[in-house]
């Protein structure tokens, strides 16, 4: 969902990249030797399409990716053909749930593929001002739409956003019945994953924090919807929970989001952190994160798609907890702090492995 904005087509052209053997694996979680195993499907291996609302062809949006630098410009002219290949398999978003379904099932058939995995990557929607506990497919949210036809296509879901997407008890029932997985929700890609790893720190050495702000700057497609008052509320709050699912306390402070076109799809983010220690004696701490977003998310949609997939041909159904390093918010029982989402994630592909006898590991 969201197959031809920025995030997407990094995502894709990356793949194409190994398969072509024009780029290596860097910041691709699941080819860590803590994670590589035989029976995750191979990045090559990967089939892709989807459903956007936009009309810019892949090749050409890969074009504008690569001479803003957010990725090598020599692979958008090399993998021209190989991008249009995808693009034919983008598809206009249908209005119906039923519709999305239909074309989720028709892609698994033209391909022969094992099983699909609907990732969302589509901009972020406002929080629902509705209740949607007994709304029915049409009137729900376009990302629960989007859960709620692939549920019904036999397809694993990932909302990669901070929009409702499957957290709904009907979503969750409809998984399970159909036996399908699905995770979410936020990807957690520049300063969240900071605070995931500095937000620890602070409890393990019982140094109380006072207060905790972060401006974030931010241009692209993301920028621009963010700019929107609604949208920008829910990114926040997804940005927040951390420190108090960490801390167990809510320190004062707010995290602020400013879009800023010159930007592009480069991200900057400042934080203070006022914090209290021994007799009270008060201190602080900043830093700056200078980041790519998609270049940040795309290699964990690789890593998602392979997880996801492995889970489902596991036989896991409902929500997988145990991805929560991948995200802001996770869905399920989690923990916050980074080191321990990375044992819980280590321990899943562990697990996992017993349902692949003979595999062996890398």
């Amino acid at each position: 969902m969201g197959a031809r904005g920025s995030v997407a087509t990094t995502a894709v052209t990356g793949a194409l990249a190994l398969r072509a053997g024009l780029a290596g694996t860097d910041g691709c979680v699941t080819e860590l030797p803590a994670l590589a195993r035989p029976w995750l499907p191979p990045i090559p291996s990967l089939v892709f399409g989807g459903h956007d609302i936009a009309d810019t062809p892949l090749p050409k949006k890969a074009e504008a990716l690569g001479a803003a630098g957010v990725l090598p410009a020599h692979l958008a002219s090399a993998l021209t053909a190989e991008l249009s290949e995808v693009d034919a398999a983008v598809l206009p978003l249908p209005p119906s749930v039923d519709g999305i379904a239909r074309d989720l099932v028709a892609f698994r058939e033209a391909h022969g593929l094992d099983r699909v995995v609907v990732i969302n990557v589509a901009s972020t929607e406002p929080v629902p001002s509705d209740d949607l506990l007994n709304a029915d497919a049409e009137t729900l949210p376009p990302s629960s739409r989007a859960a709620w036809a692939a549920f019904l296509a036999g397809c694993a879901y990932v909302d990669f956003t901070p929009s409702t997407g499957a957290r709904l008890p009907a979503l969750d029932a409809l998984a399970r019945e159909h036996g399908v997985p699905y995770a979410g929700n936020d990807g957690k890609t520049g300063e969240t994953l900071v605070k995931s790893v500095l937000a620890p720190m602070f409890a393990a050495r019982n140094l109380r924090v006072r207060s905790w702000s972060g401006l974030n700057l931010l241009g692209g497609g993301d920028g621009a919807r963010l700019a929107d008052p609604a949208a920008n509320a829910a990114k926040t709050a997804s940005k927040q929970r951390v420190l108090a699912d960490t801390l167990g306390y809510q320190p004062q402070g707010t995290t602020r989001i400013d879009y800023v076109e010159t930007l592009g799809d480069f991200k900057a983010a400042w934080d203070l952190i006022s914090f209290s220690g021994f007799l009270g004696t008060t201190m602080r701490m900043e830093f700056t994160w200078h980041g790519c977003d998609s270049a940040l998310a795309a290699p964990l949609i690789l890593d998602l798609a392979r997880l996801t997939a492995a889970a489902h041909a596991a036989g896991r159904s409902g929500p997988l907890p145990e991805l929560a390093f991948f995200f802001k918010d996770p869905i399920g029982t989690a923990p916050a702090a980074l080191a321990d989402q990375w044992s819980l994630l280590t321990s899943f592909v562990e697990d996992l492995s017993g349902s692949f006898p003979g595999a062996g590991e890398v």
